[in-house]
């Protein structure tokens, strides 16, 4: 009983938040049949500033960090972002009645980082007096962007397939092209893809804060604006996924499965890639906690937007809905078994 008190007061809590609270808000004046709507032009500004300030962050973060120390973790980061993907994309995007767009968007934002997340795991071991390596932030956007970009570029990948092989009826076949062809879609695909306005501006952001003395700008303007702007992206992504919501009548057993059980076989993933760091470089029993509840979360802040701008034809309700409904306020109660496991192997 004190457990599932404790379940049902972390997501009464979770609702509150400014993230899951403005997405239930636009969703309920979407219900209601408001006229309320944010010009696309502002919409994408707001990402603009958002994926921004994300890029600058991180690359402030590692241009900060002992190098030496951040390559094998940042290695396990970025492996366990593409690994999420790969396991989604032969798990969710092969269920019935889930499209592979869909499927991949959903496994895109779950291989993705939450920053809410990782900052209340990063409170917690605060508060229980658990040291862990002053670079975690920095592996952030390795994990992130290699899950994004991943889950965009293998869903690319398959749309193009399905656009160049027509059946004989018309209708497309996921048949695969031929190797030199499939090279050629790739390629293009990844150059499309970081052309993209999301990822060129959260490429750009990392850039930036790695080379350049970016903090003047990102304390005076990104910070202080950062709250504000994604309240009013979350309330768009709400109106957008309640206007979608009879497309998931058919398949929402699917993405409530998965986002029960993600979370887990993430954080999972990413504990195993702390315990490597930790046997080559020492990698503290904190930052083992942290890695795996970076892998355990789903993003909140870069990739709902980011998948918005590169996968219009993804579900917002499929890949907002499950990321943020479920797997948000599971991989932040995960956070003590993060902590037991690494006391118990690290010690």
């Amino acid at each position: 009983m004190e457990i599932l008190v404790t379940i049902l007061t972390t997501i009464a809590e979770q609702l509150q938040k400014p993230t899951l609270a403005f997405l239930i808000g636009g969703m309920l004046l979407a219900a209601l049949g408001s006229k309320f709507e944010v010009p696309e032009p502002v919409y994408k500004f707001i990402v603009i500033l958002l994926l921004l300030k994300v890029g600058l962050g991180a690359g402030i973060s590692v241009k900060e960090a002992n190098l030496t120390d951040l390559i094998v973790p940042a290695i396990g980061a970025t492996v366990v972002g593409i690994a999420i993907v790969a396991l989604g994309a032969v798990t969710l995007a092969r269920l019935r009645g889930v499209s592979q767009t869909d499927g991949l968007a959903t496994a895109g934002l779950f291989g993705a980082v939450s920053a809410s997340t990782l900052a209340a795991s990063m409170a917690v071991l605060d508060e229980e007096g658990i040291t862990y390596e002053g670079f975690i932030g920095a592996l952030y956007p390795f994990m992130d962007i290699a899950a994004l970009v991943t889950a965009i570029v293998m869903a690319k990948l398959a749309e193009a397939r399905r656009a160049a092989t027509p059946s004989a009826d018309g209708t497309a076949t996921l048949s695969a092209p031929k190797p030199d062809i499939q090279k050629g879609l790739i390629t293009g695909i990844l150059t499309d893809t970081f052309r993209s306005p999301a990822i060129s501006a959260l490429v750009l952001g990392l850039v930036l804060g790695i080379f350049t003395q970016p903090q003047s700008v990102y304390e005076s303007f990104y910070e202080p604006l950062f709250r504000g702007l994604l309240s009013i992206l979350m309330l768009i992504m709400g109106m957008e996924a309640w206007s979608r919501l009879s497309e998931l009548r058919g398949v929402a057993h699917a993405y409530i499965l998965y986002g029960l059980t993600a979370p887990f076989i993430h954080g999972g993933l990413g504990f195993a890639a702390g315990v490597v760091a930790h046997e080559l470089t020492g990698f503290s029993a904190g930052g083992i906690v942290l890695l795996s509840v970076m892998a355990a979360s789903s993003s909140d802040i870069s990739g709902p937007p980011t998948m918005r701008a590169a996968l219009p034809k993804a579900n917002p309700s499929a890949y907002v809905g499950s990321s943020t409904g479920l797997g948000t306020p599971i991989a932040i109660l995960s956070i003590p078994l993060w902590i037991a496991l690494a006391q118990s192997v690290v010690g």
